[in-house]
């Protein structure tokens, strides 16, 4: 699977924006994909995740209530909306696809159990 990620940019806080990742090649019901950013000197930690088939959803505490992750089975992707955005929510911005698909949900979060990485999408949120 390879995954495009597109739609970062630069917003003032309080703005919205919205991710898509973009998988080419097949995603099977037990995947997990989840949204994951980066910020410079950071490590890179978990925003969301949905599990392929049941649409099960998972979020970081700091983007609950802000953000929205959802999946389109047609177009085979992942979309990111983010709303009420804040300068610390600035980062890079990284789709990844865990093909084993863990029913924990603090599985979720960890970097090493995703096996498919985009490139990444700058999202710059100023103050």
């Amino acid at each position: 699977v390879q995954l495009q990620a597109s739609g970062g940019g630069l917003v003032r806080a309080g703005g919205s924006l919205r991710l898509s990742c973009a998988a080419s090649g097949v995603i099977y019901s037990s995947y997990v994909m989840g949204w994951f950013r980066q910020a410079p000197g950071k490590e890179r930690e978990f925003v969301a995740g949905i599990q392929w088939r049941s649409n099960r959803k998972h979020y970081a505490d700091s983007v609950t209530g802000r953000f929205t992750i959802s999946r389109d089975a047609a177009k085979n992707t992942v979309d990111l909306q983010m709303n009420s955005l804040k300068p610390e929510d600035t980062a890079v911005y990284y789709c990844a696809a865990d093909t084993d698909g863990s029913r924990i949900l603090a599985v979720w979060s960890r970097p090493t159990e995703y096996d498919y990485w985009g490139q990444g999408t700058l999202v710059t949120v100023s103050s």
